[in-house]
């Protein structure tokens, strides 16, 4: 008879036999032990007669009963990873950032091509910010990232707050949300070796907002600089951008009054009217070791 299911049944056990010949029982599938439940003796193997006595029977001599190996249910060990694989890599959270020290027994600050830095590029519309900031992390010898503020506050899409149409109360929590976003992701990247450079139109008469809010987001450790080039150069600039970071003269203008404010500030400042990007990265490297050197006060 076939069974839809389950292994072949062995064949019939005749008396004063033992199982047949090269057949074993099949494992006997048993969940966990539990306690309070009998899971019953495990079978044990009749003795072998005792030396000299030749066993036999009415019908003959029984045969020896043959013993099937013990049942060993595998172990199964995750097998170690392949050599080329990649396994999970920690990561500790970002904190906030501090100053490059500088060692006590070392002559000269150290060198701001090769430290990790937290650099923030301060600078109007126009001024080449985010093309100067593109440049010196593509060019560091040690790993760089730029995190544009214009970049982060336009992941917005739908509800965007674009101030060209009137600044109001959806505006600025936008940007202060993009702030915020853009220190957190400094600070990760900052923990993890990794520097960054940061650009943004921080206004000088608005210090809680502007350099107040990056050093929050930040840390004491991040380094402003300000690119701030003449009016004729700003304008000119703006001329060529597009879509909604293109503004009038006018709003350029104001905006660039503004900043004038930084001198006297105590920050740094590169005036870049006549410097190409390269150029002005090569200056920006210089007033970082100044920096490291002798933090400024803000």
């Amino acid at each position: 008879m076939q069974h839809a299911v389950g292994s072949p049944l062995p064949p019939p056990h005749q008396p004063g036999h033992g199982p047949a010949a090269g057949w074993s029982p099949p494992a006997q599938h048993q969940g966990p032990h539990q306690p309070g439940v009998h899971q019953g003796p495990a079978p044990v193997p009749p003795p072998p007669p005792a030396p000299g006595f030749a066993g036999g029977s009415a019908s003959g001599p029984v045969p020896p009963v043959p013993h099937a190996p013990p049942h060993v249910v595998p172990q199964h060990s995750p097998a170690p990873p392949a050599a080329d694989t990649t396994g999970h890599v920690p990561l500790p959270p970002g904190g906030p950032v501090a100053m490059p020290s500088v060692p006590p027994t070392a002559t000269t600050a150290p060198d701001p091509t090769t430290t990790t830095l937290a650099v923030l590029l301060i600078g109007p519309a126009g001024a080449g910010k985010t093309s100067v900031a593109k440049f010196w992390a593509d060019h560091r010898r040690v790993p760089t990232a730029h995190i544009s503020l214009d970049d982060v506050r336009e992941w917005v899409r739908s509800g965007f707050a674009d101030p060209q149409s009137g600044w109001n109360d959806n505006s600025e929590a936008q940007y202060r949300l993009a702030r915020r976003t853009c220190g957190f992701a400094a600070r990760n990247f900052l923990a993890n070796g990794i520097s960054c450079i940061l650009d943004d139109a921080v206004f000088p008469d608005r210090p809680v907002v502007g350099l107040g809010g990056w050093k929050r987001h930040v840390g004491p450790g991040l380094l402003p600089v300000v690119l701030l080039p003449g009016l004729d150069i700003v304008l000119e600039r703006n001329a060529e951008r597009s879509g909604n970071r293109r503004l009038t003269d006018e709003e350029v203008a104001r905006i660039h009054g503004r900043m004038a404010g930084w001198y006297g500030s105590g920050l740094p400042i590169i005036d870049n009217s006549q410097l190409d990007v390269p150029a002005t990265a090569r200056v920006l490297d210089d007033v970082l070791a100044r920096s490291i050197a002798s933090p400024p006060q803000w």
